[in-house]
């Protein structure tokens, strides 16, 4: 049987369940055959969990191939009305639980927030124009935020996340919200992403992931899949940055890739998205 949807299933992903279920009924379980289907399995469950991000990244890199430079609409305003049809697509699709767009709602307020005094300190700049905006941050720029927090609440039902060892939720946000706050204030006083990097390994590094594809339960070290995540974020993000959603100091004069130094902010910003989901999804044991 196909697992790992949890309760939590939209009635699209049901019937889909039930497709899917019709399909593999038979299908090997060891063997190169049995190892190829959960492989595929996996990879399904992987791209339904990443469909509110890959869709936002979809529409950036055709709006900054195919939208005229002189359109009366500008592009700026064109992400934020294709970043909200994503969204209500995703609701009235049924591809997104209501739990989850409490998610996004908060991943959007956080996002939102840290974009407007970062682009004021000039740690990323966006194209300037159009309406649709706060201050110089146009606001397409909260979906991106939101993508993270949607692929880590499907993620967390459609692969059954169970975890041995997860810390206590006050020692976790504690964390998250020295990490929010660094983001800040190391503008101004010692950077202690490092420390706070060292915190994350201490509190984190005991905790095993488990999570099942299809017929096996799998395990991981927390922190590897935290590092796993950050690392495909930066793939998106040269993406969006090659597509102009916005740009480094060291991209103004032609695009170059995002220097991995980033990886860390990421991987950082990423503790925070995780904090974020448990305040809706508990973390549960195995």
């Amino acid at each position: 049987m196909l697992e790992g949807t949890g309760g939590d299933a939209t009635s699209l992903e049901r019937r889909l369940l039930r497709w899917a279920r019709s399909r593999l009924e038979g299908a090997p379980t060891t063997g190169w055959r049995g190892y190829g289907v959960e492989l595929l399995v996996f990879g399904v469950k992987q791209a339904w969990a990443c469909v509110f991000g890959a869709l936002l990244l979809l529409v950036l890199v055709v709006t900054a191939l195919t939208w005229p430079e002189d359109a009366a609409l500008h592009r700026n305003d064109l992400l934020v009305l294709l970043a909200v049809a994503i969204q209500v697509f995703m609701v009235l699709g049924r591809l997104e639980t209501g739990r989850e767009l409490w998610v996004v709602v908060l991943f959007h307020v956080a996002g939102t927030g840290m974009e407007l005094f970062k682009t004021s300190v000039g740690s990323w700049s966006y194209e300037p124009g159009g309406v649709l905006h706060l201050g110089s941050v146009p606001l397409y720029s909260g979906f991106m935020y939101a993508a993270v927090g949607s692929y880590l609440v499907r993620v967390m039902r459609l692969f059954d996340l169970r975890f041995d060892r997860y810390p206590r939720l006050w020692a976790t946000t504690l964390v998250a919200l020295g990490i929010y706050v660094n983001f800040f204030t190391h503008h101004y006083v010692v950077d202690a992403r490092y420390v706070l990097l060292a915190a994350v390994v201490v509190l984190w590094g005991r905790c095993t992931m488990h999570f099942r594809v299809h017929r096996h339960v799998l395990r991981m070290p927390v922190v590897v899949a935290f590092g796993l995540v950050a690392f495909f974020i930066w793939i998106a993000e040269n993406v969006a940055t090659a597509a102009g959603a916005w740009f480094y100091p060291s991209q103004l004069d032609g695009w170059e890739l995002v220097p991995l130094t980033k990886f860390v902010s990421w991987f950082l910003l990423m503790i925070v998205s995780v904090v974020l989901v448990t305040f809706v999804y508990r973390p549960r044991p195995p």
